[in-house]
């Protein structure tokens, strides 16, 4: 078999210029995107990305500061501890700790992970309290000490009494 090569056309050589009124409009366009830019990063939080920096990217941890890892648990009758994360109630984590503000201020919202649990493992023992539970891990110089510290920051009885 061989191969043919494509037959060759004529170039264009006629080369279009851009308008007065085009090159300002580009010009223009970009001023106001580079400015937008500089004010962003400048002034800018997380809630102007991208014209602002996105701080999870932009920034530094101290390497001695705590590392703070939010977790949801129910807990049954027998007291015991189960995670409600994933695949448990159809909710990821970093969904869930952007609705954390929510959750404070209507803790209610944590019965609906109850129930979600529930239709997803109804054999499973019935959940009593539902929690949110942050836990600091020490570091030293950006390395687990070891040490941490739980702290239940907002919890909701599934019976009815928050």
């Amino acid at each position: 078999m061989q191969l043919q090569s494509a037959p060759e056309l004529p170039a264009d050589d006629e080369v279009v210029p851009l308008s007065r009124a085009g090159r300002v409009s580009r010009l223009a366009t970009t001023a106001v995107v580079l400015a937008l830019l500089l004010a962003g990063t400048v002034w800018g939080t997380d809630h102007d990305f991208p014209f602002g920096p996105f701080k999870m990217y932009s920034t530094r941890a101290d390497p001695n500061a705590p590392v703070v890892s939010t977790r949801v648990v129910g807990l049954t009758e027998a007291g015991e501890e189960v995670r409600l994360s994933g695949g448990e109630v159809g909710l990821r984590r970093a969904e869930f700790e952007g609705q954390l503000p929510r959750i404070k201020d209507d803790p209610e919202l944590l019965g609906l992970l109850a129930e979600s649990y529930a239709d997803r493992h109804p054999d499973a023992p019935a959940l009593m309290e539902v929690q949110v539970v942050q836990r600091r891990f020490e570091l030293r110089d950006g390395t687990r000490t070891g040490a941490y510290a739980d702290r239940v920051v907002v919890e909701y009885d599934v019976a009815g009494q928050p």
